[in-house]
């Protein structure tokens, strides 16, 4: 595999080179069979950026994405980054105040939206004073007339009527290349500007983490608004040289048909991807299927070894950020289940108590973590001075989570820092209850949070998803945890719900559960009479 120098590092020049080495091999599949070469996304992405400059777009200005998985959407990133314009993706569940501040907080000047958000669109645009052009994408079948836009508006169909030739745009590694939101599971969302060699330098730490190579197919149906699919899928694919199978959405019940149908052989698992797959019911062939690693963020140690064994593949866990991108991975000789493995050789990572002093070995503090090489971290939060300047204190980046190093300097998470539930003088891992909680055979999946109680510090609530068909009553669970966890750990609350609330991403939105607190079908314990088992 070919490895570029920083002044090469720029997504256009690593495409333009790829279509010269790789010509008609296959880059792109997306679910309907639908095919792409390298040489054609070369010809295509050179056709959206000249369209981009023609609409008044120039180079160090923002355009917003609001697409959902298509190869569309990665003609439009591929050529943003072609004319030196700052794409930034937005994700589909945003509306309201939500998609105006983005909209806002990142000066964008036009977006390329789905049609059928365009009421989304037309119900903020007048809080969008930057605001300028609006590119529609029309699907099949999607016809009638256009919501009243105040905006010049122009059809998706009109970037690709132009010239195929590469634009003469000069572009090296550290210009600025897409702004992702963070999911806003702690607050306002934060848009992490990243350069190009930021994004290059992850994917190649990826490809080392995984052992990937060019003989490898890549299947994603993660969100391509977000980094994991981006640049730990997509750009790993265009680096080896080899194929990427691109799915709208993640169906655990057709994963492995469809892995078999497209001969792939590497996956992305993130939030409870893997657990969702693992709880399908076991078939005889679990074992006969293409794919040979999956590249967890995380994978339970409970089901760790098993997954590979009833699978037949090989795990590889680690620990990220949209603003860091690989931080540490399992070795791939040597994982310890459960922890997020060794820091990468681009960055150092420490353990740090409160005033940033780093702690003893197996002690919690907080993950911080700077790199080792230049560019390798976001270059800021977009237009947010002061939470740029809270992101990185004494050189470190300060990720907000807990947990600790352990004496051969693995790394094991314990949870968000405000995650954390202050009950009876403890501190409590909603993490480790959950796990604990997920654990139970008729449960599908939960979320811990600490809610108000009538004493200065929390009560623990547990909001339960159980699997089709099955009871629990809320006292055989407490049981059950009261035998696995210390008492001060065993929730007080049990709520049983359809679904948990999510980003598109698939990150619990605690934030929502702790603001709902104690709800009118929520189980107490206490009122109940019920006594935890000391």
């Amino acid at each position: 595999m070919k490895e570029f120098p920083f002044k090469e590092q720029a997504l256009g020049h690593i495409i333009e080179d790829k279509a010269a080495t790789c010509g008609d091999k296959i880059f792109l599949e997306y679910e309907n069979g639908e095919t792409v070469t390298y040489r054609q996304i070369d010809e295509i992405t050179n056709r959206v950026a000249n369209g981009l400059r023609k609409i008044g777009l120039k180079k160090g200005e923002f355009i917003a994405t609001f697409l959902p998985n298509s190869l569309d959407s990665i003609y439009l990133w591929f050529g943003a980054a072609k004319a030196g314009i700052i794409e930034v993706p937005i994700n589909l569940a945003n509306k309201g105040t939500y998609l105006s501040h983005i909209l806002n907080n990142s000066d964008c000047k036009a977006i390329i939206i789905q049609r059928d958000l365009l009421d989304r669109l037309e119900a903020v645009q007048d809080d969008l004073p930057k605001l300028e052009t609006v590119i529609v994408r029309t699907k099949p079948g999607e016809d009638g007339p256009l919501p009243k836009l105040k905006f010049k508006t122009v059809e998706y169909s009109e970037l690709f009527n132009n010239s195929s030739e590469r634009l003469d745009i000069p572009l090296k590694g550290s210009d600025r290349a897409m702004v992702i939101y963070t999911s806003g599971t702690t607050g306002a969302a934060k848009g992490v500007l990243d350069c190009h060699s930021k994004i290059y330098l992850s994917a190649m730490e990826y490809i080392e983490a995984t052992r990937a190579t060019e003989n490898d197919v890549f299947f994603t149906f993660l969100p391509l608004f977000h980094a994991n699919a981006r640049i730990l899928c997509i750009y790993p694919t265009l680096l080896l040289g080899t194929k990427v199978v691109i799915y709208e959405k993640f169906s655990a019940s057709r994963f492995w048909d469809q892995a078999r149908k497209h001969k792939a052989t590497m996956f992305n698992s993130l939030g409870a991807i893997g657990q969702f797959i693992y709880n399908q019911p076991r078939k005889e062939n679990d074992a006969d299927n293409p794919i040979r690693v999956c590249a967890a963020f995380p994978m339970p140690a409970e089901i760790y070894y098993d997954f590979e064994k009833r699978y037949n593949l090989k795990v590889v866990e680690g620990y990220g950020l949209t603003e860091l991108a690989i931080v540490t991975y399992n070795p791939w000789d040597k994982p310890k289940p459960g922890s997020c493995g060794k820091e990468t050789k681009s960055f150092e990572v420490r353990i740090v108590d409160e005033d940033d002093f780093p702690v003893p070995a197996g002690t919690v503090g907080e993950i911080v973590a700077r790199g080792r090489l230049p560019w390798v971290t976001a270059l800021e939060y977009q237009n947010m001075p002061d939470k740029t300047v809270e992101m990185v204190k004494n050189h470190f980046y300060h990720t907000g989570d807990g947990g600790y190093l352990d004496e051969e300097g693995y790394l094991w998470f314990k949870d968000r820092m405000k995650d954390y539930i202050r009950r009876r003088g403890e501190n409590i891992s909603s993490a480790e209850i959950e796990n604990v909680v997920n654990s139970h055979p008729k449960v599908a999946e939960s979320a811990a949070v600490g809610v108000k109680s009538e004493l200065s510090e929390d009560e623990v609530k547990v909001v339960v998803v159980l699997k089709p068909g099955e009871k629990l009553p809320p006292e055989e669970l407490l049981d059950y945890c009261a035998e696995r966890m210390p008492y001060f750990a065993v929730p007080r609350f049990v709520e049983y719900v359809e679904t948990l609330p999510k980003t598109a991403n698939e990150k619990v939105q605690k934030a929502k559960l702790r603001e709902a607190g104690v709800t009118p079908g929520t189980w107490d314990s206490g009122k109940a009479g019920y006594k935890v088992k000391k």
